[in-house]
């Protein structure tokens, strides 16, 4: 038995999650708390491990601390969290200031306080290793790739679970087997039939991604956590001269467009009213325009991708919903997926209905030529899998 703690680590906030997992991979839930407002990471770590031992659970008898880091420069995959992780994190801070510099003091913080347990990364890149180069390579001179700038993709963990789970409610346990052990396997395993799908992790930040017998084949996030659809507050995708054009005609510094971007724009920068679609969706309801033409931009931007993935992947067994809004908003899921009875999407609104707070399910018809699945996603549970997986191994995947 194995007992790693999953440290969830956002820009102002800190949670975490022990789990004990048997030598046959079955993993159960210890213990979960978390704290917002967190400006100092050691002293919120520290209280932390203070509550674990009140709760009875000793932490210097954690086998190991997992972190779900976001980008890492020319690094990715399942690994011991040290100086190199630390090096490719600071190297791409620039890229993802709100996750890696708290993921790097996280880190630093527990080699400090629990140096016994060994530190393990899991980079949300690490799901889309195995994408195709056309899907990866941005079309810039070859210097530019050199530097790094690719399409990396991201919320590997969340995909990676509804890679696992959609495949099981669709009854193709070979697809769902290759999902679980695709880091410790190499990739892929070469089915009789392909599985493909596409999640859709719609939430505070959301990404479509598309996923050919348990690994992603591409995702609507590129270079950045900027890019795809448009999240509670950051823009998505947006023409790159039209950063230069808005410093000439707004009298703003780059700077301050990269601000606004990130912090201003999204589903806040539509609507007008809150980064947070339930606030919007009351909007929307009471008759304002703007917030309704908010979810409609989201709703078209992921039914976009829908359609390239399934092109792309020719066809799809199945399309799956997670993240915040994916699991709790069936008038979403139903406007993303009206458009695409052409395809021979059918969906019961009853069962629609029912799937919400954490009530997962098929939700299309019987006659539905491409099953639907709403999935409660568990990147927790994810990370603590493959660090285990790890441990065993000795070795980086």
């Amino acid at each position: 038995m194995k007992k790693i703690l999953i440290a969830n680590v956002g820009s102002t906030s800190y949670k975490n999650t022990l789990f004990e997992i048997s030598d046959s991979g079955e993993c159960a839930e210890l213990f979960r708390s978390g704290m917002e407002r967190v400006s100092d990471f050691e002293s919120a770590i520290r209280e932390s491990l203070g509550a674990l031992e009140k709760a009875g659970f000793t932490p210097d008898s954690f086998d190991a601390v997992a972190f779900k880091t976001v980008l890492g420069k020319n690094l990715s995959g399942l690994r011991e969290a040290g100086g190199e992780v630390l090096e490719a994190l600071e190297a791409m801070s620039f890229v993802a200031p709100a996750h890696n510099p708290p993921y790097a003091a996280a880190i630093r913080a527990f080699e400090k306080l629990l140096p016994r347990a060994r530190r393990i990364a899991l980079f949300e890149t690490s799901f889309f290793q195995w994408a195709a180069p056309e899907w990866k390579r941005y079309a810039v001179p070859k210097a530019w790739d050199e530097a790094g700038i690719r399409r990396n993709g991201f919320h590997g963990a969340s995909h990676k679970y509804a890679a696992e789970r959609a495949a099981e409610l669709c009854g193709r346990a070979d697809a769902a087997e290759s999902a679980k052990n695709l880091y410790v396997s190499g990739g892929p395993a070469a089915l009789e039939k392909p599985f493909r799908l596409v999640n859709c992790h719609l939430g505070g930040s959301s990404s479509v991604c598309g996923i050919l017998d348990g690994a992603a084949a591409g995702s609507s996030m590129g270079f950045s956590p900027q890019s795809g659809l448009p999240q509670n507050n950051r823009v998505g995708d947006l023409d790159p001269m039209a950063v230069s054009y808005a410093v000439r005609a707004l009298g703003i510094s780059e700077a301050e467009a990269l601000r606004q971007l990130s912090k201003e724009s999204g589903l806040l920068g539509i609507s007008g009213v809150s980064n947070d679609a339930r606030d919007i969706e009351a909007a929307a309801e009471g008759g304002n325009a703007e917030a309704r033409l908010a979810l409609k931009t989201l709703c078209h931007s992921a039914r976009g991708y829908i359609g390239a993935f399934a092109a792309n992947l020719g066809g799809l067994d199945a399309i799956s919903f997670s993240g915040g809004i994916g699991e709790n908003s069936p008038s979403m899921r139903a406007e993303i997926l009206g458009p695409l009875g052409f395809m021979g999407v059918e969906i019961d609104p009853e069962k629609n209905a029912e799937c919400v707070g954490k009530r997962e399910g098929l939700i299309s018809t019987p006659s539905s030529k491409i099953k639907v699945a709403v999935i409660s996603a568990n990147e927790e549970i994810v990370i603590a899998r493959e660090a285990a997986k790890l441990l065993s191994k000795k070795t980086n995947i």
